[in-house]
């Protein structure tokens, strides 16, 4: 019995050792498992893993975008016309056009354009010259001219036949991008590409909790993957359009409103949102358990010490959704000062005529029109600045001025992408100036409207109006009166500053006849 007992015992402890010694191989498979879903998990939070996501997606925000889209004019012609080179064409001009500018302001551009030149041969055939003149306003100069100049090589060198692909439309077109061969290849052509501009990496961030800086080239090559994936194959165009529209008019840099958003069930930033403030809330009634508190934030990507694509800065409260996407601090502008004078003359007609300078045919404001004109290298006195204006007029009209009949008129800021420019203008009066150079015209004011000139002279001819004006208001005693335009008086400049800041600082960039009439309204 005692040895029966003995051999049980030791069955036991040898079944044990067993077990023991078996049970870390048996884990070991499972340890993999759990790696491989978490790097799955840290993959997938950013993407669109599930088909039938995708299929949702691209049913919700189509379904929106069709009741809800604007009626632009490009679009129109997108839909409504039949020839594939005028469609293309069509859509192009307005792609390049969109480019920095706001839609309200392109509309307009984008119509009187297509008038004039409503095919890529009558493009071709225009002047750089009245390309610049229509253009005027647009800003950022260089794109009417790599229009003008892809026109010509269409007609030139591609028998007048638009491309027709994106890769094409990328390696022929100047001034064509990555976004912008996609944005025409899908709306004009069908092509089956995703598009990302500045609306699309912002719905994109937010959708999938991309927070790493939107310009790095893993985060750039993620949201373009995405574009793809997303896309729908039977409507490329209209679903790139649809997240333009998105981006543009409720998934906004600030304010966004994600209450009318209809693919918001997919936005993990907006769950994220929703999340914080279920846990602050609970955090602040004291209804949170440690073990709760403990558990990892299901709204977080499970590898997001190594991630690529998450943030690396804190979550932050008060922002909510707008903690996505975060982008690099921009470089402040390039300070410049720069003389400029208005030099006039008698008109033959009765009025003044404007003398103008051509730039050069490349860098800033290529081939526009504008004032004489010199960098500012180092402050100097007024009169050296004098000295140096007249020596530049002289030379352009082959004749002799003198320090004394420039006029300190003020200054004027213009705020380019890159360079905060401040004019500091003077001005004079000829009695003639017939004889002039290469590159300079003599304008009336009427012509001066129309010409190819940018936004900042726009604003010094409006401050000269406004200096001359009060220069000519003379008290009865023959004392002028004080000039409220001079760069001293700071109660125009105080109760102008609201009037002008949008023509000042803001994005849009006015024609000259509107200038006008604010100051025409002004004087009133």
């Amino acid at each position: 019995m005692s040895r029966l007992r003995s051999a049980m015992q030791k069955g036991k402890r040898v079944a044990l050792e067993a077990t023991e010694t078996a049970a870390p191989r048996q884990k070991t498979p499972k340890t993999a498992v759990k790696q491989e879903e978490s790097t799955d998990a840290s993959s997938s939070y950013h993407t669109f893993s599930d088909p039938a996501d995708v299929v949702r997606f691209r049913s919700q925000l189509l379904n929106w975008y069709d009741k809800e889209k604007r009626e632009l004019p490009w679009r129109t012609m997108a839909v409504t016309e039949s020839d594939l080179n005028i469609r293309t064409y069509a859509v192009w001009v307005s792609e390049i056009m969109l480019q920095q500018t706001q839609v309200a302001t392109v509309i307009d551009y984008f119509n009187k354009w297509m008038k004039r030149w409503p095919t890529v041969q009558d493009l071709a055939a225009a002047t750089l010259e009245e390309v610049n003149q229509m253009w005027a306003g647009l800003g950022y100069y260089s794109r009417g001219k790599r229009l003008h100049e892809g026109a010509q090589k269409v007609v030139s060198e591609l028998k007048g036949q638009m491309p027709r692909t994106v890769d094409s439309l990328l390696k022929q077109l100047p001034g064509v991008g990555r976004y912008t061969a996609a944005a025409i290849g899908s709306i004009a052509l069908g092509q089956v590409t995703g598009a990302v501009d500045g609306n699309v990496i912002r719905v994109l961030c937010r959708l999938r909790a991309i927070g790493a800086d939107s310009t790095s080239p893993a985060v750039t090559e993620a949201l373009w993957s995405l574009a793809n994936t997303l896309v729908d194959p039977e409507r490329p165009g209209d679903f790139n359009q649809a997240m333009m529209e998105l981006g543009a008019r409720v998934c906004t840099p600030k304010g966004p409103l994600c209450s009318q958003c209809p693919v918001q069930s997919h936005c993990h930033s907006y769950r994220k949102v929703h999340v914080k403030q279920e846990q602050n809330s609970k955090k602040l009634l004291g209804k949170l358990a440690r073990k709760t508190a403990n558990l990892p934030d299901i709204e977080d990507c499970t590898n997001s010490g190594t991630c690529s694509l998450c943030p690396s800065e804190p979550w932050d409260d008060e922002l909510g959704v707008q903690n996505f996407p975060r982008k690099p601090a921009k470089k402040p502008p390039r300070v410049e000062r720069t003389l400029t004078c208005v030099v006039t003359r008698p008109g033959e007609e009765g009025g003044d005529e404007y003398l103008l300078i051509q730039r050069p045919n490349k860098g800033l404001l290529a081939g526009l029109w504008e004032f004489p004109s010199l960098l500012l290298e180092e402050e100097n006195s007024e009169m050296k600045h004098k000295r140096a204006l007249c020596d530049e007029i002289s030379r352009k009209l082959g004749t002799n001025l003198t320090e004394s009949l420039l006029q300190y008129v003020g200054e004027v800021v213009h705020v380019f992408s890159h360079i905060h420019q401040t004019y500091v203008v003077y001005s004079v009066r000829l009695t003639e100036g017939d004889t002039q150079t290469e590159n300079t015209q003599w304008l009336s004011r009427a012509a001066l409207q129309e010409a190819a000139v940018s936004t900042g002279l726009k604003k010094i001819v409006k401050l000269h109006d406004s200096v001359d004006g009060v220069k000519e208001e003379t008290s009865k005693d023959g004392k002028r009166k004080k000039q409220t335009g001079l760069k001293n008086d700071k109660k125009l400049q105080t109760s102008k500053k609201q009037k002008l800041s949008a023509a000042n600082t803001g994005g849009r960039q006015l024609s000259l006849s509107s200038f006008f009439k604010t100051v025409k309204e002004e004087c009133c």
